[in-house]
């Protein structure tokens, strides 16, 4: 038995099929989680930072 199963992807921006669209999705899903959350606890950390005008040291920009 000499199959080959080997599948060329030609486009990897094109997905071709429902199964791949959904991990992608939920990759990407969790991928902005963690970076929110880890934004939250930066933020968290520096919350009681001040400058010396009283302005919070530290802010989420956008």
């Amino acid at each position: 038995m000499n199959k080959n199963t080997v599948v060329s992807f030609q486009d990897r921006e094109q997905i071709a099929d429902p199964l791949n669209a959904l991990l992608r999705t939920g990759a990407r899903k969790l991928i902005e989680q963690a970076i929110e959350a880890e934004l939250q606890e930066l933020l968290s950390h520096y919350a009681e930072q001040q400058t010396d005008s009283g302005h919070a040291a530290v802010v989420r920009n956008g």
